[in-house]
């Protein structure tokens, strides 16, 4: 008896289920006892749901390892495609085995003792790669078909709160709420967007309290909790082709300027456009997903990175020319060290075509002071503070109006569910007719649809009043703290309330414009200084690149959601402005805020 071993290969779950691998490896059983050879169960190599594209397999390696020891003669293989589906890895792989005195037996193919046997074989190489394309395009085509249609059998899994339900012969698969995760998920994105918990600290809790994660360990990582809050299938939308798989690239540190970076991953993202909605059981509303998503953006815009000295003004300044943010510089005399703020469409190494603005830099301390001015202003004018706290007081003091009527809703939501159980349950009973179901079935979906759309829209109010009473204690507290404290107050409280009440600023060549949400009224009390009410959108900036902060529709949006709430002032006041806070400094022995 000759030793031999064997190797057998399928690529899907389907063909596992369906025994394929079993039959492959009860035929070459068969022919192995047919024709004097012996097979070891330690030598029968088995790869279930590897793709024959890859030579990285478990089993074949185990294969080639063994026979890059000398220790077998024989390989018995069902066919050339169960080898490899890709021609080159094929005749690599009988190049390799061939090298090491390994006879290859193929028992459905010519085999390979004359040229025109191998010649036939690597034809057989070739037809299986082109059938594996095909193959790869029906799936996927397919695929995209079915989620056009809205099945949810096409996504890779069902997230944390949700559980997979397989389809059967009377219903398709669908994604099942599992209540006890599904309460995890809404405390997750209530902490983070009302409570203002960090992902730490989230994670902290969920550790402490020992709730489980899916894998049934109770150790939450920052990672897991990134990924759940910037997931849309909790508010509904599941999406199919959001990437796709494309041959490596090698990244350049040209087009790394440009923003790409290296992934060791082929997978890339596909354009917004191009991927596919897929509606699921929603976990939290919209307006929550999206105020999740506007704290990330904040928390990454006013990040301090590698800042060893807070500033005030950071992660508000945009350049009115170009659209670039404003980092903060430094430059050394013999006495101190000078701050000041710089376009980074002024820095020729960020651009491949060199610098993109030529906007001057900007003393920080000159403008700090300024701006602040400002804020102290606005905070100490009665008529412009205890007008919008009134509002948004007022504002609040309807929660429990909303509440009820919240509650109405879901009550007539419950019924209106019940409503279409019994009917469907009427029909499966033949109790009632299918024209009566078509009748009576649509107005209640109308109806349904109806309630969920004012449910979204309280949703969206209750986020609001939220924010709205966050700022307003903020206020108030710092209002207490600057009448007792006077003039002396800590750059981190400074720059807390600048960012509750400014939205940006914009630095030009001539004028800067500061815009924030307290409603201004048409003429400025220092309108002998050059300040005044602008509405202007900062000017186009020459080009797009990640390092944009500002472009004009981002403006124009920031104009209709806060009002027409901005100051502007020429850049010539900066100097006579801190030339007056020295001699006030000087005179009076103290800080001048």
């Amino acid at each position: 008896m000759k030793p031999a071993a064997l190797y057998a290969r399928v690529s899907s779950d389907r063909q596992k289920e369906n025994h394929t691998i079993a039959s492959q490896v009860a035929a070459l059983t068969q022919y192995a006892e047919m024709n004097g050879y012996v097979v070891p169960p330690e030598w029968q190599f088995q790869d279930d749901g590897y793709s024959g594209a890859t030579l990285v397999r478990p089993g074949l390696e185990a294969l080639r390892d063994l026979a890059a020891g000398g220790q077998i003669e024989t390989v018995l293989i069902y066919s050339p495609d169960r080898l490899s589906r890709k021609y080159a890895y094929q005749v690599l792989l009988v190049e390799e085995l061939a090298r090491c005195g390994v006879d290859l037996i193929f028992l459905r193919a010519p085999s390979g003792a004359t040229a025109e046997d191998q010649l036939l074989v690597q034809f057989q190489g070739m037809i299986a790669e082109y059938e594996r394309a095909q193959i790869a395009e029906r799936s996927r085509r397919g695929k995209r078909h079915r989620a056009q249609q809205g099945s949810i059998n096409v996504l890779s899994g069902a997230p944390y709160g949700y559980r997979y339900v397989k389809k059967t012969d009377t219903s398709a698969a669908y994604y099942e709420v599992v209540e006890s995760e599904a309460e995890v998920v809404r405390f997750i994105f209530d902490a983070y967007t009302r409570q203002g918990l960090s992902l730490g600290a989230i994670a902290g809790v969920l550790n402490q309290r020992e709730v489980p994660t899916r894998t049934r360990q109770s150790r939450w990582e920052r990672p897991t909790l990134w990924r759940m809050l910037h997931n849309p299938a909790y508010a509904g939308r599941a999406f199919y082709g959001k990437t796709e798989l494309r041959p490596r690239r090698r990244i350049t540190r040209r087009l790394r300027q440009r923003g790409l970076c290296s992934r060791d991953s082929s997978f890339r993202e596909r354009p917004r456009q191009e991927w596919i909605e897929i509606p699921v059981p929603a976990l939290v509303s919209e307006a929550i997903f999206a105020l999740a998503q506007e704290q990330f953006e904040k928390n990454k815009r006013f990040s301090p990175r590698r800042t060893l000295e807070p500033s005030l003004l950071q992660g508000l300044l945009v350049c009115q020319r170009c659209g670039y943010g404003l980092y903060r510089a430094s430059t050394r005399t013999s006495q101190r060290t000078i701050h000041y703020y710089r376009c980074l469409g002024r820095d020729g190494y960020r651009h491949l075509k060199g610098a993109v603005c030529d906007n001057k830099p900007i003393r920080q301390e000159q403008l700090d002071a300024v701006v602040w001015q400002e804020i102290v202003r606005l905070l100490e004018d009665p008529s412009l503070l205890q007008a919008e706290l009134d509002r948004r007081l007022q504002a609040a003091q309807i929660t429990d109006p909303l509440k009820r009527r919240e509650d109405a809703l879901r009550r007539d939501q419950a019924r209106l569910t019940k409503s279409m159980e019994r009917l469907l349950t009427g029909y499966q009973e033949n109790l009632i007719t299918l024209e009566e179901l078509r009748c009576r079935m649509p107005e209640l979906r109308k109806q349904q649809r109806a309630i969920e759309a004012e449910l979204q829209s309280l949703e969206m109010t209750a986020v609001d009043q939220t924010r709205n009473l966050r700022l307003v204690e903020t206020l108030a507290q710092f209002r207490t703290r600057l009448c007792a404290r006077g003039n002396v107050l800590e750059v981190t409280e400074r720059q807390r309330v600048v960012r509750l009440l400014v939205q940006e600023i914009l630095v030009g060549r001539d004028n800067i414009t500061i815009r924030h949400s307290i409603p201004m009224p048409a003429s400025s009390p220092d309108s002998n200084d050059g300040v005044r009410s602008s509405h202007q959108p900062p000017e186009p900036n020459t080009g797009p690149s990640y390092l944009l902060r500002s472009h004009g529709q981002h403006a124009r949006d920031n104009v209709s959601r806060f009002g027409p709430a901005s100051i502007r002032f020429p850049r010539s006041r900066l100097l006579a402005s801190i030339v007056e806070s020295r001699s006030l400094d000087a005179t009076s022995g103290g800080p001048v805020m």
